[in-house]
């Protein structure tokens, strides 16, 4: 009836082809449902393929984490976390690192946008904060090697040194990459490789931010508890 109707207006109807839309032919691959969905993009692949690095990355601090929570107590008569630890140092350490994660999510946005002008704002105020937080767990590092209590002093602080320390080589290495980030997105734009990069930079950077929750929990707030 309908196509009756068509024909007396006018309207020259379209004989549907199965074939041009076969799933198989496009390239599709078959659901569990009977449904087909498309591939994946390289995007999704490349984040998918660097969360696996990050998960190894963790099991790395895992260990460190272990050989703290074992070695806490072994002071060896020297000070011990309530003598070291300033909390309010600490804390501004946190703020910096988290709020760096903060502008680098909105980096992250802006390179969505392509926006160049933001994009480079958000990249170097995350670095500034990331630096901060660096310099400030440096100045920490210094004042107790000042008064003797460096990583020979005990297993307790060799533990410490070690964990705290690999976290700072990582925020290291994370301001090096951002300052390749910035200049390559300069000098070559909104290319796809480039923005992929950008992403697994930012989960790479939230990353650190999830580790250092776990060492400010475990480490400075436990350790500080009478």
């Amino acid at each position: 009836m309908a196509l009756v109707e068509g024909r007396e207006a006018g309207i020259t109807p379209v004989k549907y082809d199965p074939a041009e839309h076969d799933p198989h032919k496009l390239g599709a691959r078959a659901e569990p449902d009977g449904g087909y969905k498309g591939p994946a993009s390289k995007r999704i692949i490349t984040g998918y393929g660097f969360w696996i690095f990050l998960l190894s990355d963790f099991i790395l601090f895992s260990g460190f984490y272990a050989a703290y929570a074992v070695l806490s107590h072994a002071t060896a008569g020297g000070p011990g976390p309530r003598d070291l630890f300033d909390l309010r140092i600490v804390a501004l350490e946190t703020g910096f690192l988290l709020l760096s994660s903060f502008v680098c999510g909105l980096a992250t946005i802006a390179t969505n946008q392509r926006s160049m002008l933001w994009t480079q704002v958000g990249y170097f105020l995350t670095g500034v904060l990331g630096l901060g937080f660096l310099l400030l767990e440096l100045s920490e590092f210094g004042r107790m090697l000042a008064i003797g209590a460096g990583p020979q002093r005990s297993a307790f602080l060799s533990a410490f040194f070690a964990l705290v320390g690999l976290h700072g080589f990582h925020v290291t290495a994370g301001l090096l990459w951002l300052g390749t980030m910035m200049a390559q997105f300069w000098a070559k734009g909104f290319r796809p490789d480039i923005m992929r990069r950008g992403v697994c930079f930012a989960l790479f950077w939230h990353a650190l931010d999830i580790i250092w929750v776990g060492i400010f929990t475990n480490v400075y707030l436990l350790g500080t508890i009478p």
